[in-house]
């Protein structure tokens, strides 16, 4: 874990040190009022009823009121403050956390777990912060000056205080020491049948389909089970030492008055010192008292701290580049580029090499596991290189800003993502305010124009969750469109025909030859032959590595006359393609 001096969560909070300043002040002004309680009853039974002054009872009466309103006031404003600080360090660290939670997606080794966890422990950390529950710890030094005045007012009220004060202690070192291994259980538990939740949703379909229901809900319901049962010791636990508090605190009150009552009898003592001790000894140990009972919320977000610290360490916040480079406009280079997928030991691909100009088209084929999404992944920027570079105009991805690398980039995935929203949000890729003009270019040159205002609301039409509301075909061709927004100068799409009829296929046929005469780059996984009419160049993946690299006829010509076990069916993708018997050839020029 990142020490405290480099905890970007220790920074943020630094800079709410005026306000936190001013709630210690606060703490200071609210604890020497709470002596207005004891002190009146001392004045009552010591000078008001011995002199029977109703001036002097009416007097006092003013002035403890007055002193409660202002305590009433002063704890409005510390935990007003308490919340605003909370508030603050949401706003300053809630971005971060979200980039984290966007890295951490695009990790694998961490796709079997629920990717929300640091959100939930930022709140957990905000919660606290907005919660009495740093009142009770900012309190708790001020237990000295109550204890020293019980022991002015006889030694043994404040040695009676204090062996309560220590149980007291006692107890909350119990229940943190006692609750820690089962708070950490109950998170982890949580987390677990959240991301089981969401995974079941998401495959509800096949879920159904298949009669997998009762498996599914057993294996839930197990899940379930287990966070129940972390959640009940928990809770266990932390009521009995949280009961056990209260009633000691309550039987400790008992036996001060009891001591009190010894020593007015013995003589050392005044009626009003009985009464006032026991006030006294109550606000003394009343900080304790309210830390276990905040204890859950402190465990929370201390345990979420320590969460976020040690991502924050793992996931650094790479600051954007000073410098915004310019639009690439002439090529892609691939430079000895080694993939090894978070998680994974060795690399998919290594040794990948190769350059392709303005206008070239690329299509990149090879058996099953080669690395081809591996390496369209790498083109985009989503994974960091283990060895060499992908570079645009000579510049490698990472000199661009993400945000602004994507504004050059089109990108169409295997596994289409449409965000709820309408079809053409979607296609500006959520860019508010996005010109009309632009989202029906982006749709003219997908092929998808004529598709959209077909439907009953055009390119208002809401896709639904994850394009629920759209065919598999139509999510593709609106990703397809989404991917050209702007004019890209490269343009990544893999295995874009999986979905597509035939009136999509020749849209797609279009798209692409339409990006390179614009002069922009594509590059294509293909699977089905078809795809590879509108490319000039082919890249030939087996085992991670470069079998074949260059013009595309010559390519797959040579791995027809020397066929290698275990390829691909080059004769399928030649045959599909122009220059071969019978086709049309169509020109690969830019």
């Amino acid at each position: 874990m990142p020490s405290q001096a480099h905890s970007e969560l220790r920074a943020a909070l630094d800079r709410s040190k005026a306000a936190l300043i001013t709630v210690a002040w606060l703490s200071a002004l609210i604890n020497v009022l709470l002596l207005g309680g004891p002190i009146y009853m001392l004045l009552i039974y010591d000078s008001v009823l011995p002199s029977g002054s109703f001036a002097t009872l009416f007097g006092l009466l003013v002035m403890v009121a007055l002193v409660f309103a202002f305590q009433a006031f002063f704890d409005f404003l510390r935990l007003r403050i308490l919340a605003d600080i909370g508030a603050a360090l949401d706003a300053r660290m809630t971005g971060r956390v979200h980039r984290v939670v966007s890295e951490l997606a695009l990790r694998s080794d961490t796709k079997g777990e629920d990717g929300l966890v640091p959100l939930r422990d930022l709140d957990a950390v905000r919660s606290f912060l907005s919660s009495p529950g740093p009142c009770a710890l900012i309190d708790l030094p001020w237990m000295v000056l109550f204890l020293a005045l019980l022991t002015l007012l006889h030694v043994w009220l404040g040695v009676t205080a204090l062996a309560g004060a220590f149980v007291l202690i006692g107890l909350t070192i119990i229940n943190d020491r006692l609750t820690r291994v089962p708070s950490e259980t109950a998170s982890r538990a949580r987390a677990r049948l959240a991301k089981l939740a969401q995974d079941n949703r998401r495959h509800i379909e096949v879920i159904r389909a298949l009669g997998m229901g009762e498996r599914v809900y057993d294996h839930w319901h197990g899940a379930h089970a287990a966070f129940n049962a972390a959640q009940d010791e928990l809770t266990r636990i932390a009521s009995a030492l949280s009961g056990a508090s209260r009633i000691f605190r309550l039987f400790l009150q008992s036996l001060v008055l009891t001591v009190g009552a010894l020593l007015y009898l013995a003589g050392e003592a005044s009626a009003g010192i009985i009464f006032a001790s026991s006030i006294l000894a109550a606000r003394a140990l009343a900080p304790i008292d309210q830390a276990i009972a905040h204890w859950g919320g402190f465990q929370a977000a201390r345990q979420g701290w320590a969460r976020l610290d040690k991502l924050f360490g793992v996931i650094p916040d790479a600051s954007a580049p000073s410098t915004v480079l310019p639009a690439p406009t002439k090529s892609l280079q691939v430079e000895g580029l080694a993939a090894i997928p978070p998680g994974a030991a060795r690399p998919v691909i290594e040794g990948v090499s190769f350059t392709l100009e303005a206008g070239d088209g690329l299509g990149i084929i090879g058996p099953s596991a080669a690395g081809k999404t591996t390496l369209v992944r790498m083109l985009v920027g989503l994974w960091q290189p283990a060895g060499g570079a992908v570079r645009l105009d000579g510049a490698s991805l990472d000199q661009w800003d993400p945000d602004d690398l994507g504004m050059h980039l089109g990108y169409l995935p295997q596994q289409v993502e449409l965000f709820d929203a309408t079809i053409a949000q979607n296609i500006a890729r959520l860019v508010p305010g996005a010109p009309s003009e632009a989202i029906i270019a982006a749709a003219r040159a997908a092929g998808v124009h004529d598709m959209v205002v077909r439907l009953e609301d055009g390119y208002d039409t809401a896709v639904g969750s994850n394009g629920s509301q759209l065919s598999a075909g139509q999510r593709q061709r609106i990703g397809l469109a989404r991917a050209l927004y702007g004019d890209p100068f490269l343009v990544v799409l893999d295995e874009p025909n999986s979905n597509l009829d035939a009136e999509g296929e020749a849209a797609l046929d279009a798209a692409i030859a339409a990006i390179r005469a614009r002069g922009a780059i594509v590059a294509l996984v293909a699977h089905r032959p078809a795809a590879l009419r509108h490319v000039n160049k082919v890249l030939v993946l087996q085992s991670g590595r470069m079998a074949a690299f260059g013009d595309r006829d010559a390519v797959l010509g040579e791995m027809i006359q020397s066929p290698r076990p275990g390829s691909i069916d080059a004769p399928a993708y030649r045959a599909a393609g122009p220059g071969s018997a019978g086709s049309e050839t169509v020109s690969t020029a830019p």
